[in-house]
């Protein structure tokens, strides 16, 4: 429902035109009219909106009918899409997007001329070395995708060995997944896919010659590694028919018989399934599990063929993440505290009784990864939300690294070497561009490499962040991240962009973004609502986000929203809202709970029929999930409680803010018909005249556009929609 605050609609009948539904902002830009009566219109749609038809479709579960008459959307062939209806309908959507873009193109334009001044159009790396070489990757000025080359440390011989840019000519759609160099420095393997569905193929050749030496591997899901010995490649194959790994495999090649061993199979296809290699390199890891256990094997790096080792066991119900250093694993498990402890056990009796804990689980202190290198550890950890960098000795010694800024992002970077003095990080603010520190552990200093060029110029004093607790209606404290220009107000004038995510104990860092000064430069504010769901405040964070504690992620979302309007960051009805994927549910769930909060929201891959998804076990990553959002089939107070936030199931005839939903035909995540479906069905339910606009990418899938300059285009399409509903025509 629309509200008398600052909103300006985008009306969608024959026409399209912006229409005035309040005053304008106290403090309207340059690029916005104050008098929103006299605001530009857009020009008439050459089409009306497409119109989806409806087939009734009727299933029975514990006793009640879910009735779903826009389930002919899902091609029955899937993963094939053939249905000529629903290529139409898609087609007439993106026909409509089209429309919808030609008045605003001047205003995408300059977006996005904005977006690539700020890129470095050669940007390189900090070079880093592994097994007698320095390597490094750089953009060529004007490419979309990176080149790689090395330089022999002795030679100082200098070769591009990989340029995914040539890989990639061809292609509409083009993603290199890993790559990596046979231990005696001859040989090339890497990964690609051609068209979004994250089913990728391998490539090994000689490096000196260019020879393609193998390339017989396909369906992988994108990882690889070279074994010890070089001989033989490591990878994960996929399910032939569904998308989650089956196998972790080893394959010979280079001769006239190709010998492939399986080095581990999963038969519960509940469970993800993946690999890698210690950093000692002493060990294969073989993890497979899901969002309440993991299952780890170690497997010797020199002895693939021998029976792998089992670490830890499923039955035991922990969340785990090992490492190995100097004769002893190195074990992150919640199995102690719901925080994780950290725990050795020696790599030669690895049984459970024999671990032993080096760092206790605390309330406090939320311990999320570590890097073990020969000499020392690394953790990576939380306190009070706030990220936290320890270095600690093998003898027990601990300090923190200590960097300029109270709340910061902070991760580990390229580590390429076990023996090395140093730990090298990454460090940003979301007024700190992109920083590469080496970290020498002796003198316990940071030794700046690197730092984001903006080649249009950027002046941090100019920005302002601050973190924030917003109280939400069970009283939980929510963290805030929130940035604005210097001369921003607290009086509720400015508009705002929040965003959220808050699924699979996934945070969104208070990161910086060249994107993001678009909108700051215009006067808004950018939030990031670190609703529970994420693990922002610890693992327990993450589980009162999930299951039957699912619509907490909604409602903070929702509360963070008024806490920021009664503290005069913004007005209601001035806040543009986006998120993607299990954050593209949350959009639809604020939509729903709240539609009048919002000047325009974004559903990006927007995971938005939960019900249905979780009721088709056919789908390829619905069993996984099931730990995450509850199993409907078999539970039926789980479907009932699914089905009461399902954003697709709860659409009613109302009105709601102007949306733009995105999509992707290939997307084996979030699959196409969930945006279909969702627009399909606002479309005939909505009672106001605001923009509903759907861009499927018909040859990509959840990552849309593959180079740098193609997920810009699509970033500043989004933006300049978000803005065209704040009144700003520049």
């Amino acid at each position: 429902m629309l509200l008398n605050y600052l909103r300006s609609c985008l009306a969608v009948s024959t026409m399209f035109v912006l229409t005035a539904c309040s005053p304008a902002p106290d403090n309207a830009t340059k690029n916005e009219t104050s008098d929103v009566t006299k605001l530009d219109r857009l020009q008439a749609l050459s089409i009306t909106p497409p119109l989806a038809k409806q087939i009734p479709y009727t299933a029975n579960y514990h006793g009640t009918q879910l009735s779903d008459p826009y389930h002919w959307l899902k091609d029955q062939d899937y993963p094939t899409v053939d249905d000529q209806a629903v290529l139409d309908y898609l087609n007439a959507e993106n026909a409509y997007y089209q429309t919808f873009l030609e008045p605003i193109a001047p205003l995408v334009d300059k977006v996005f001329e904005e977006y690539k001044s700020r890129v470095n159009e050669e940007d390189s790396s900090v070079p880093w070395i592994k097994n007698g070489y320095e390597y490094a990757w750089r953009f060529v000025s004007g490419e979309e995708y990176r080149t790689y080359s090395r330089k022999h440390i002795e030679t100082g011989e200098i070769i591009d060995f990989l340029s995914v840019s040539e890989l990639a000519k061809g292609h509409d759609y083009f993603s290199l997944g890993d790559w990596d160099i046979s231990p005696d420095n001859q040989l090339l393997a890497y990964t690609y896919n051609t068209n979004g569905d994250e089913r990728y193929s391998v490539v090994v050749k000689n490096i000196a010659t260019g020879e393609v030496i193998d390339t017989s591997i396909n369906d992988t899901n994108g990882d690889i590694a070279f074994s010890a010995d070089g001989k033989q490649l490591i990878f994960g194959e996929l399910h032939p028919e569904r998308w989650y790994t089956k196998s972790i495999k080893a394959q010979t090649f280079g001769s006239s018989s190709v010998d492939t061993i399986t080095l581990y199979t999963e038969t519960d296809d509940a469970f993800f399934l993946n690999f890698y290699t210690t950093r000692s390199e002493k060990f294969l890891v073989i993890v497979t599990g899901n969002s309440e256990a993991t299952e780890t094997r170690v497997v010797p790096a020199n002895n693939l063929a021998a029976e792998p080792q089992v670490l830890i066991d499923r039955s035991q119900n922990m969340l785990s993440s090992t490492t190995h250093a100097n004769g002893y694993f190195y074990i992150l498990s919640n199995d102690k505290h719901v925080n994780f402890r950290l725990a050795r056990v020696s790599d030669q009796q690895t049984e459970y009784e024999n671990w032993e804990s080096v760092i206790e689980g605390s309330t406090d202190l939320y311990l999320q990864d570590i890097s073990a290198f020969k000499d020392f550890m690394v953790l990576s950890a939380r306190e009070k939300g706030k990220k936290r960098i320890i270095v600690r000795s093998y003898s027990g010694e601990a300090h923190d690294v200590v960097f300029p800024e109270d709340v910061f992002v902070a991760s580990f970077g390229n580590n390429s070497e076990f023996e090395q003095d140093f730990v090298r990080l990454r460090y940003e603010s979301m007024i700190t561009p992109d920083t590469i520190f080496d970290y020498n552990i002796e003198s316990k200093s940071l030794i700046t490499k690197k730092e984001q060029l903006i080649p249009s110029g950027y002046d941090k004093s100019q920005y302002i962040t601050k973190r924030l607790m917003a109280p939400v209606r069970d009283g939980t404290l929510v963290p805030v991240s929130i940035v604005y220009k210097k001369d921003f107000k607290q009086d509720a004038s400015h508009p705002m962009h929040l965003y959220g995510y808050g699924a699979y104990g996934v945070s969104v860092e208070p990161r910086f973004s060249t994107v993001r000064l678009s909108l700051l430069d215009r006067g808004f504010s950018f939030a990031i609502a670190h609703v529970r769901g994420s693990d922002m405040m610890g693992h327990q964070w993450y589980l009162d986000g999930k299951l039957d504690k699912r619509t907490n992620t909604f409602n903070d979302f929702v509360d963070v929203a008024k806490y920021l309007i009664a503290e005069k960051y913004v007005a209601e009805g001035n806040i543009s809202a986006s998120g993607r994927s299990a954050g593209g549910e949350l959009m639809g769930a604020i939509v729903i709970q709240a539609p009048e909060l919002w000047r325009s929201v974004t559903l990006g891959v927007p995971f938005v029929d939960v019900l249905n998804t979780m009721l088709d076990a056919s789908l390829p990553l619905t069993p996984p999930e099931w730990s995450e959002w509850g199993n409907p089939i078999e539970d039926a107070e789980a479907y009932r409680f699914i089905q009461s936030y399902s954003p697709y199931d709860n659409i009613e005839k109302r009105a709601y803010p102007p949306m733009m939903v995105t999509g992707g035909l290939n997307d084996p995540r979030v699959t196409y018909w969930e945006p279909a479906k969702w627009t399909a069905k606002m479309r005939a339910n909505k009672t106001d005249s605001n923009l509903l606009v759907m861009r499927i990418n018909m040859g990509a899938g959840h990552f849309a556009n593959s180079g740098r300059y193609g997920r810009l285009r699509d970033a500043a399409e989004e933006t300049a929609f978000m803005l065209t509903a704040h009144g700003i025509t520049q």
